[in-house]
């Protein structure tokens, strides 16, 4: 059940988390657009949008909406095909039409299937990458964009090669600031003195002791100043018209372009998953528990969607590091999603200045540690010590997270789990079991409660090993359903291959009561003895009581 919290309950939590939000979120928003060769402020549009539209009409309480670093080749590739940009804002419109669509046919549902196993092994992938791509900026080499996830980069280089590449970069000042901004990060929830200051966000003192110290390092002249290049760089707008002209609305003259829809189709798809994926996570993080609407997020995602394309903003889902960084900073309700939104909007409009003083370095501290605790190593020990079938998915899914993309590696998490199923429910077909008498061994083979056609292969094989002159019991007393390629198994098994090696074969528990998927008779009801012995006309008496079976089962 949702538990419902007033919006405006725990507002100095939510303002708090929220103002981390809003300071991972910016360089992520620029850093996004940058990549896929969109203006810089269509990323801070959708941010602004996601935080305020999506958040005020999603149900989740600390899930936050952006754009996504998983969007990026999408949408790079959309923009070079379709030749401009205002003719993709229509693709993102279109496509947000298609989310609000499956909203309203419950395709939301979709993500009940997703086992937890793969997605904590997501969250640990996402967590480890964020550390991996936020080192080289801890250390002033700023090659890839804030916000890439992608393991092979657009230079052939790859998350370990530009970690090696810190060598021939490092930046003293940097890296100055980072082990500061780490040491206020660690140690704010740790001393006594400073657990007291609870409403001023440990990241944000952070951030303006970062800003303050490059300063005196600039107005010294010192060697450790950082130079623009790994600061923040938010585009700064000179006039009004220069604001208004940043402004890009769809053309939607393109709406009779097939690849605008091929296009659209394509982000609405993906962008939906990635959001349901990131809707479970956000409410496995969720400390109070609290389960989303997945049908409503996929309503407002297509909403936000929708109102971004028209503010020229790029499109947007749910976000895994946004929403990771909201949880570790003590969100409490979806007011620090909708904080985050407002906190972009009126500092881009009115201090931008002092915005793109923010050193780089800062921001990977706070990072580092949000991708810490996504992969700390007691998510490794708790999966490990549940067995093989739980830590295989789990780690399967972070690698492949790691190494290929996030969905992918979601993908191979699910198809490993679901073969585990399968292989565990063959095992769990039935039970085979020797009873040792003095006149000769008797087989038993105990039919599970559902017995399907996946498990043909495995009672096939059982059957066909049974050696000549045997006895054999196949009791079915608690099966609710059997397959009919089950029951034509052990029809064969019966009439012919124990006749021929001298099986004697008792069928037990297929009674009248039994229900069959093709039955024969009126009521639905029938012994699989009635069900195959009527097709050779022979005459068949019911299922002994058990202690006649009993005493029949001695002289078989």
């Amino acid at each position: 059940m949702t538990k419902k919290n007033n919006l405006f309950a725990n507002l100095k939590s939510d303002f708090a988390s929220g103002l981390v939000v809003f300071l991972v979120a910016l360089p992520l928003c620029l850093g996004i657009a940058m990549a896929s060769g969109a203006p810089l402020f269509s990323g801070i549009i959708a941010g602004v949008v996601g935080g305020i539209v999506v958040g005020y009409l999603s149900k989740s309480h600390i899930s936050v909406s952006g754009p996504a670093a998983g969007l990026t080749a999408i949408v790079l590739t959309a923009i070079t095909d379709l030749g401009a940009f205002d003719v993709f804002l229509t693709a993102v419109f279109i496509a947000g039409a298609i989310q609000l669509i499956l909203g309203f046919v419950k395709a939301g549902s979709i993500s009940n299937y997703f086992p937890t196993n793969v997605i904590e092994g997501m969250l640990a992938g996402i967590g480890i990458i964020i550390v991996l791509k936020q080192l080289p900026h801890a250390f002033g080499y700023d090659s890839d964009f804030e916000g890439d996830l992608a393991f092979m980069q657009k230079d052939g280089s790859n998350t370990f090669s530009s970690l090696a590449g810190i060598v021939d970069y490092i930046q003293i000042g940097s890296i100055v600031i980072t082990l500061i901004s780490l040491t206020i990060l660690i140690s704010w929830d740790k001393v006594p003195f400073l657990k007291k200051l609870k409403l001023v966000p440990s990241a944000l003192i952070a951030v303006t002791i970062g800003v303050i110290l490059n300063e005196i390092f600039i107005g010294t002249g010192s060697t450790l100043a950082i130079g623009k290049e790994h600061l923040v760089s938010l585009p700064v707008p000179s006039s009004l018209e220069e604001f208004k002209s940043i402004i890009v609305t769809p053309n939607f003259s393109g709406i009779a372009n097939p690849k605008v829809w091929v296009i659209a189709l394509t982000i609405a798809i993906v962008a939906s998953i990635e959001t349901l994926l990131s809707i479970e996570a956000a409410d496995r993080m969720d400390v109070q528990k609290r389960y989303t609407d997945t049908n409503v997020e996929l309503k407002a995602q297509g909403i936000g969607n929708m109102i971004s394309s028209l503010l020229g903003g790029l499109p947007l889902t749910s976000v895994i590091v946004r929403t990771s960084a909201n949880s570790n900073s003590g969100a409490k309700s979806k007011m620090s999603a909708i904080i985050h939104g407002l906190l972009l909007l009126v500092s881009v409009l009115a201090i931008p200045v002092i915005l793109n003083k923010i050193p780089l370095a800062t921001l990977a501290a706070i990072l580092i540690l949000v991708g810490y605790k996504l992969a700390k190593p007691a998510t490794f020990k708790h999966f490990w010590e549940k067995g093989k079938y739980q830590f295989v998915p789990f780690i399967a899914t972070l690698l492949a997270v790691v190494f290929l993309d996030l969905l992918k590696g979601v993908t191979l998490g699910i198809i490993i789990s679901i073969i585990f199923v399968l292989k565990g429910n063959l095992q769990r077909a039935y039970l085979f079991r020797k009873e040792e008498y003095a006149d000769g061994d008797v087989i038993h083979i105990d039919l599970a409660q559902e017995v399907s056609f996946l498990n043909k292969a495995a009672i096939k094989q059982t059957l066909s090993q049974i050696p000549e002159n045997s006895k054999v019991i196949i009791d079915a007393k608690d099966t609710v359903y059997i397959a009919h390629d089950i029951l034509d198994l052990i029809h064969e098994f019966k009439t012919t291959r124990a006749m021929d090696d001298n099986i004697k074969v008792k069928l037990r528990g297929f009674k009248k009561a039994y229900q069959l998927e093709n039955t024969i008779d009126s009521q639905n009801h029938v012994t699989i003895e009635h069900y195959y012995d009527a097709a050779k006309r022979v005459m068949v008496t019911r299922e002994l009581a058990d202690d006649e079976f009993l005493e029949e089962e001695k002289n078989i």
